[in-house]
């Protein structure tokens, strides 16, 4: 396609997206790579210079796992899934709130944007509760597990989110949550995401991951669009497995509650974000309601 076909594509999405908000899930590879990091950010400047409302929402759990060993602090994990102890807790503060979203919006400045770094702590925007100890199978044997400072969400108040953005600032959410007695927990970033996009009645949920998309059992094809109930019905069946099960969760959370896409595209190949969001055929899955 001939770029002046691609910008004339454009048009009409500018027209109808301008005024409206999208939540944006950073994550994969581009949370490690800078050159990708750095495309990503590009192409949200570019999305809030013409007129959308854009909230990004990052992850940072590798960067989490090699801070904590230069730290000489092994990190543990039980079936795959990380015990935050007050250490773990204290760097993951750290990593997320001092460095990736410090960094993220040092890009945003360098690309002509205002963004603000925020965790879920700021004004109360994320309350949540620590999880339960969950049930896990270790060898054979299922057993209770206590994860520590972990927390699952129970409100998004997102008054401070539509301050900045009703100024013109993109809000960095870094995914740490405060609960009732004012105790920090590291939360899930897809669910927050999706959580937060809720809140803000956004028009748009993108996950940008590793990953083309949402995929058949063979990994052959990436599906381009499909309804939430066709969705749901890929996770019962364990087409969607392992890490992809908290991603499509929140997609199709969000769009149950009122969110009017959702999308899951590979965020390592520069400007998907633009192709998903401004040309017909677009480059991962996008999740409709029906």
């Amino acid at each position: 396609m001939k770029r002046e076909e691609v910008l004339t594509e454009a048009l009409p999405y500018i027209q109808q997206f301008h005024g409206k908000t999208m939540v944006i899930k950073l994550g994969g590879h581009a949370m490690i790579d800078p050159v990708i990091l750095e495309s990503a950010i590009r192409d949200a400047v570019l999305l809030q210079i013409v007129g959308i409302r854009v909230v990004l929402v990052h992850g940072g759990g590798p960067e989490i796992t090699d801070k904590m060993k230069a730290m000489g602090k092994e990190p543990k994990f039980v079936a795959g899934l990380r015990i935050t102890d007050e250490d773990t807790l204290e760097i993951a503060q750290m990593v997320l709130v001092g460095k990736i979203s410090s960094n993220i919006v040092s890009l945003i400045a360098k690309c002509g944007g205002k963004g603000v770094g925020l965790s879920g702590n700021d004004g109360h925007m994320i309350i949540a509760r620590k999880l339960t100890p969950q049930r896990v199978n270790i060898s054979g044997r299922e057993e209770e597990v206590d994860l520590g400072h972990v927390g699952e969400i129970e409100e998004v108040n997102p008054a401070v989110l539509n301050t900045l953005l009703d100024n013109d600032y993109i809000p960095v959410v870094a995914p740490i949550a405060i609960d009732r007695n004012g105790q920090s927990l590291n939360i899930n970033a897809d669910t927050a995401a999706g959580d937060i996009a809720i809140a803000l009645h956004a028009y748009k949920l993108i996950n940008m991951t590793d990953v083309d998309g949402i995929m058949n059992a063979d990994r052959t094809k990436v599906y381009r669009r499909l309804s939430l109930s066709d969705a749901e019905m890929m996770m019962a069946n364990g087409i969607i497995s392992e890490g992809m099960i908290p991603k499509v969760k929140s997609l199709v959370k969000a769009g149950c509650e009122g969110v009017s896409y959702a999308h899951v595209i590979n965020g390592n190949i520069e400007h998907n974000l633009l192709l998903e969001m401004f040309t017909d055929e677009g480059v991962g899955t996008m999740v409709y309601r029906a």
